[in-house]
């Protein structure tokens, strides 16, 4: 893939590999189609990956996989549904192989927009790190929120009801 003047295109996969080590739950990592903008926040790093979002999704699932602290809420863009090939040609084939990709994952749907501002509001505080593909169909990023891989949603909600529980009682007494 051509890469602008000025500019150079890194190794992704190095980049993401000495990255991993350092993120945690609330950093997210977006694997974006050619027309992703270059975001402006100090917290958000943008790399050319080249290549197809399929594999490059493929090797951050994999990354993510292979480390024991994060692990990675997927969403997707609610409007990819409702691409038509007529508009975007190749965009059946991309769903096909995305829902191939993704089989038992269960990603969250939701309109483009939303993701974004999710994106944004953890931007403000937290790193993410986007890495540009060259697929030029709309709505085909992938929005990889990261999690703790440790500590479930449900885990965590046991702990706050016994901290709860405990308050109450002291109160109590």
């Amino acid at each position: 893939m051509p890469v602008a003047a000025g500019t150079t295109k890194p190794d992704w996969k190095g980049r993401l590999k000495a990255l991993l080590p350092l993120f945690g739950h609330r950093n997210w990592i977006v694997i974006a189609d050619a027309a992703y903008p270059a975001q402006s926040g100090a917290g958000i790093e943008t790399i050319v990956a080249g290549g197809s979002p399929i594999q490059a999704t493929r090797t951050v699932l994999d990354a993510i996989a292979a480390i024991k602290h994060v692990r990675a809420n997927i969403y997707l863009d609610q409007e990819l549904e409702f691409v038509a090939d007529a508009d975007a040609p190749g965009v059946s084939r991309y769903r096909a192989q995305l829902s191939e990709l993704l089989n038992s994952a269960k990603p969250i749907t939701l309109p483009h927009d939303q993701i974004i501002a999710r994106l944004g509001d953890a931007a403000l505080a937290f790193r993410v790190l986007v890495i540009k593909t060259e697929l030029s169909i709309p709505y085909t990023t992938i929005f990889l929120e990261l999690d703790c891989g440790y500590w479930s949603a449900e885990v965590e909600q046991r702990l706050r009801r016994a901290m709860a529980a405990s308050a109450k009682k002291s109160k109590g007494r």
